[in-house]
């Protein structure tokens, strides 16, 4: 049976191809195996083997053997992008443990929400004054047994600012934790069904919830990867370069960079933030192959001014994901560059894998791409989720694969909710095209009803990203007493570019869109709100303009992040 789109797929590639599963401890043994003294990664110009992070990986695991935390239990990591992150990540893991996720960018609210409902009594984290009084917040409050402190400076001293480390029973350091770590006689015995990690997600409406991810669906996930990409690999053979900026504690990076590459044996060049100009080193002078980023990266890039003097022939993949790209970007980026910028889509539970585009193939300007092998995508009606829609008709997209999620960690009524049969309810709106390419419309969240009409921000942002004064934007709903809600247009502008009015944006926009689409309110701000991710947030926006207390531009979250 042929699958939709897969008359694209690269040539030798099939949907049904095998998709393998296994373990995280072992695709880690393997790579050492294959790859043994290459770099895995390089920090601060440092280089780490495989067969060092192997080592550092098996005392962490032992460490954590040693002090309890073995099957059955909960990791918490509060880390940034730095090998303290791959280290802890797969020692947890090989001592039997399931992995927690913190972000750095979360509030204190929400974090102490994942530590509690993950059962996580142990917290891994970073000396940095980024991370360290966040930690100890935590602690103080009773909802950790064990603080363990890793110290930045370990990699390389590079002026961050740091906290010192207090002096408690219940705080070590890591190298502390680690001293006098004896190896077992034998490892934990670890299935593809046990849970790997409670990645959380969602959080607009209420807590966020975890959702469980097991060893098999993350090692699907690479395999899926690793077989849409095959041809291309063998083309090249050859050990390739790969900038992780995306931080390692989200989805998108965990799969698509780190745990990918290191199935695959190349170097990871890793960056605790994004600095454009430190990326585009890697590129120029480096000689990275390999560039996975988020839009609001590429907006960057994209604004260079010049963009078209800069050395980019070492690139052999650009993608972007995490959120929709602006066709606009891509155009730009393409004119400028002579590459085309596609972006695929995933979630965090199908650990990141949906769909992609094949390097050969037709043109469809803002299309996600073809569902990837082994996963099948639908797209059903809004009002009944068993209904599936023909082509063309816009509905929300359904998923399901050895990648997805089997649900949320103790929601059993949220995980229900989630899903028809075993297929996954996304809460993207979207459409499949006859040749079987999906499109985003927008989350089934931050739909606009405005007049009885649905209204998708997405679509309107699409359409005034081609404004040449725009830099960034987003559309959110706003009361409106004819139509119950509008949409509103808040702004930022290019360099040196000047403002203009509601009426001129309208008449920019004729044609383009429907009149009950055309935004009825016009802000300008200095900075747009992101999620921890990087990408603009219309979540944060509302909520932003809700707040009696908010100044009235909105902010720009605090740190460096991806």
């Amino acid at each position: 049976m042929t699958r939709p789109g897969e008359k694209f797929y690269p040539e030798g590639v099939h949907w049904d191809d095998p998709i393998a599963r296994g373990t995280l401890p072992d695709l880690l043994s393997k790579a050492v195996a294959d790859y043994a003294g290459r770099p895995a990664f390089e920090f601060r110009d440092r280089a780490i083997s495989y067969i060092e992070l192997e080592a550092l990986v098996e005392v962490a695991a032992s460490a954590y053997l040693g002090a309890g935390y073995g099957k059955n239990t909960s990791v918490a990591l509060f880390l940034g992008n730095s090998p303290d992150h791959p280290v802890n990540f797969f020692g947890a893991l090989k001592a039997g443990a399931r992995v927690v996720h913190l972000s750095p960018l979360d509030g204190e609210r929400a974090l102490s929400h994942k530590l509690s409902d993950s059962c996580a009594r142990i917290l891994v984290t970073s000396d940095l004054a980024t991370l360290l009084p966040t930690a100890l917040k935590f602690l103080e409050k009773g909802l950790l047994d064990r603080l363990i402190v890793c110290e930045d400076d370990h990699w390389g001293a590079v002026g961050n600012p740091h906290t010192p480390i207090p002096d408690h029973p219940a705080i070590t350091t890591f190298a502390g934790f680690a001293q006098g770590a004896v190896l077992p006689a034998q490892w934990p015995t670890i299935s593809p069904d046990d849970v790997a990690l409670l990645q959380y997600t969602g959080g607009t409406t209420g807590l966020p919830k975890g959702a469980m991810l097991s060893h098999g669906n993350l090692t699907s996930a690479v395999s899926i990867y690793d077989v849409w990409g095959r041809p291309a690999r063998e083309r090249r053979n050859a050990i390739e370069r790969v900038i992780c900026v995306l931080p390692l504690f989200h989805i998108f990076a965990l799969t698509v960079v780190m745990l990918t590459s290191i199935r695959r044996g190349n170097l990871i060049s890793l960056h605790q933030r994004f600095d454009v100009e430190a990326v585009m080193r890697d590129i120029e002078v480096k000689r990275a192959a390999a560039f996975p980023g988020v839009p609001t990266m590429w907006i960057a890039i994209a604004s260079l001014p010049d963009l078209d003097k800069r050395d980019l022939s070492s690139l052999v993949s650009c993608g972007s994901g995490g959120a929709p790209l602006p066709v606009e970007v891509a155009k730009v980026f393409e004119r400028k560059v002579g590459m085309k910028l596609k972006s695929g889509w995933g979630m965090t539970e199908t650990c990141s894998p949906g769909t992609g585009h094949p390097q050969e193939g037709p043109d469809k300007p803002g299309s996600i791409g073809l569902m990837l092998p082994g996963i099948e995508m639908d797209v059903v009606a809004l009002d009944d989720p068993a209904k599936v829609l023909p082509a063309g008709e816009v509905g929300e997209i359904r998923i399901r694969g050895p990648n997805v999620t089997k649900g949320y960690w103790n929601r059993p009524t949220e995980t229900a909710e989630a899903f028809v049969g075993d297929r996954f309810l996304t809460g993207d709106i979207g459409y499949m095209d006859s040749d079987g390419y999906f499109y985003l419309v927008d989350r089934k969240k931050d739909m606009i009803i405005s007049g009885g009409f649905n209204v998708y921000p997405q679509m309107i942002e699409q359409a005034i990203y081609e404004h040449p004064a725009v830099q960034e934007v987003i559309v959110i709903g706003i009361p409106d007493d004819y139509r119950g809600e509008a949409a509103k247009a808040f702004v930022k502008l290019r360099a040196g570019a000047g403002p203009f009015s509601l009426d001129e944006l309208k008449a920019f926009l004729a044609g383009k869109l429907g009149k009950h689409e055309i935004p009825a309110a016009l802000d300008f701000v200095d900075e747009l709100p992101r999620t921890p991710v990087g990408k603009l947030s219309r979540h944060e926006l509302r909520n932003q303009r809700s707040s009696p207390a908010q100044p009235r531009q909105p902010q720009l979250a605090t740190g460096g992040r991806p």
